[in-house]
């Protein structure tokens, strides 16, 4: 199968309003990760590591310290035609106008998927904490003949309310799609979980483009209120099982399918717990997969007793 162009969009321009007061004057995507990263650097990883080199960010509230990050992490080298991380920041000077949801935020951008002409436009959260290969979920796309998928995981019912809801048949085809529900549906095999969208998106051009021109029409911003529930009922659109999702270098003590939404302080401190120590739910000292970004030589110092298992040149490791 010949390898596919792929577009991407990271949406980071949200207020996180959850994670106040941490995010009163700063960006929820620039938040700090184990020191040394910050969120939105697992989104443009998986990316990258995947081959997709075409990124736009989207950035909108209190951008300076996302722009910082990108200038200094993420455009260290020269940008090329088809190989660039590019902020887009919606303003008055840029012609364009505030964005007003997710969707809104692409539909000001389509002019970009004209110009590259790609054959898979992708729209990725910038908020997550995890690990995908992204060109799995891209041959699962073009396998089903999907005019969109969404990456979707099992998640606890009681805490289902929080993300979009996906109902699916057994080949993955949606039939449901319900964003933040106060009584979630649970899975067929199990009432303990609920189907969740992770915010991770692919889709046709042609279909993207239709489809955000016409909730433009109908005053409609968002994808997972608006655009989704929508397009399942004219169109395919397929879940694909972030459980299915192998990426190499994993150790024996992680979680496999690590997946988290840091949204309020209480998750965003659960997750800081996950990454520390020596045994780690999600280890950052991954060099087959790693977290870039790439304006680190090395990822974060680890505390443990076993110097043997550092695999990191430039690490010094002092015993405990």
């Amino acid at each position: 199968m010949i390898s596919p162009r792929v577009v991407a969009f990271v949406m980071a321009g949200g207020e996180g309003r959850r994670l106040r007061p941490l995010t009163v004057h700063y960006p929820k995507p620039a938040l700090p990760v184990s020191g040394a990263y910050r969120l939105i650097d697992f989104a443009l990883s998986n990316l990258y590591n995947s081959k997709v080199r075409s990124i736009y960010v989207l950035a909108q509230y209190c951008p300076e310290p996302l722009l910082r990050h990108i200038a200094h992490a993420w455009m260290r080298t020269p940008a090329r035609a088809a190989n660039f991380v590019q902020p887009l920041l919606a303003s008055g000077a840029s012609g364009l106008s505030p964005y007003k949801g997710t969707a809104d935020s692409v539909r000001q951008n389509l002019h970009l998927v004209d110009r590259l002409q790609p054959d898979i436009v992708a729209v990725f959260a910038a908020d997550h904490i995890y690990r995908m290969d992204v060109r799995q979920m891209i041959d699962f796309h073009r396998e089903r003949n999907a005019d969109a998928t969404v990456a979707a995981i099992p998640v606890p019912i009681e805490c289902a309310s929080r993300f979009g809801v996906i109902s699916a048949d057994q080949q993955g085809c949606i039939h449901g799609f319900d964003e933040k529900p106060q009584a979630p549906q649970s899975l067929p095999d199990d009432p303990d979980l609920a189907y969740a969208s992770m915010g991770n998106y692919l889709f046709r051009p042609e279909v993207l483009r239709q489809a955000l021109a016409e909730a433009a029409q109908r005053g409609e911003h968002d994808f997972g209120l608006h655009v989704l529930p929508h397009l399942i009922s004219t169109h395919r659109v397929c879940a694909y099982n972030f459980g299915a999702n192998k990426v190499p270098g994993l150790q024996p003590h992680e979680e496999r399918s690590y997946w988290r939404d840091v949204g309020t302080v209480e998750a965003y401190v659960a997750a800081q717990h996950d990454i520390a120590g020596p045994t780690p739910r999600f280890d950052l000292h991954n060099t087959s997969w790693p977290i870039h970004p790439l304006g680190l030589a090395a990822a974060p110092a680890k505390a443990g007793r076993d110097t043997a298992s550092v695999r990191w040149p430039r690490v010094s490791v002092a015993k405990i």
